[in-house]
């Protein structure tokens, strides 16, 4: 895996008078990403006043459920008010790869070729979408239909992302249609 950038969190309302900000986490391992001395880059929203490019995390903790981050850049409650909204982006390099070999980054998994069990190409990965339930591959037909297949295993059997590939346990209104759909032979389409 080559680096690459990824948005690990959104700055929300201050925490306090010292500068301490809530965070909307974007990512399954805030623990790590998050760890005092980690610099992160910050993207402000647009139209914000903020000109931080840059953040460094000085302290983290958790309250209630709720992620809270001091920055080394951000020193009270103005300054904690004005970087609301800022995005944060993390560097991962092959280090960051993640350790369980079930586990995929979103740019992983988008632009797989989509076969069927017997090899028959489906179509290609266009989006993973992430639902409470379940996350969902968003696959594009050969056809140029579009189709979501949930990614759980008895669904999605194999994830190949060296070979470039991922084999869908295809069925009738998954990701080929129902045979009641396809134009009767011989009429028009």
């Amino acid at each position: 895996m080559e680096s690459i950038e990824v948005v690990v969190g959104r700055i929300g309302k201050p925490h306090g008078l010292r500068g301490e900000v809530t965070i909307d986490v974007r990512t399954d391992e805030p623990e790590r990403r998050f760890t005092p001395g980690t610099t992160l880059r910050a993207q402000p929203p647009e139209g914000s006043a903020s000109d931080l490019r840059s953040l460094t995390v000085s302290r983290s903790r958790w309250h209630q459920q709720v992620l809270l981050l001091t920055f080394e850049e951000i020193d009270g409650r103005d300054a904690a008010e004005a970087a609301r909204g800022i995005v944060l982006h993390a560097t991962l390099g092959p280090e960051d790869a993640p350790e369980d070999p079930e586990e995929f980054y979103d740019h992983q998994l988008i632009g797989l070729k989509a076969y069927d069990e017997a090899g028959t190409h489906l179509g290609e990965v266009t989006a993973v979408a992430h639902g409470s339930a379940q996350d969902l591959l968003g696959i594009r037909t050969l056809d140029g239909r579009s189709t979501l297949v949930p990614f759980v295993a008895a669904l999605v059997p194999e994830v190949d992302v060296s070979a470039g590939r991922v084999v869908i346990a295809d069925r009738p209104g998954l990701v080929s249609p129902f045979p009641d759909d396809l134009p009767a032979e011989g009429a028009d389409a």
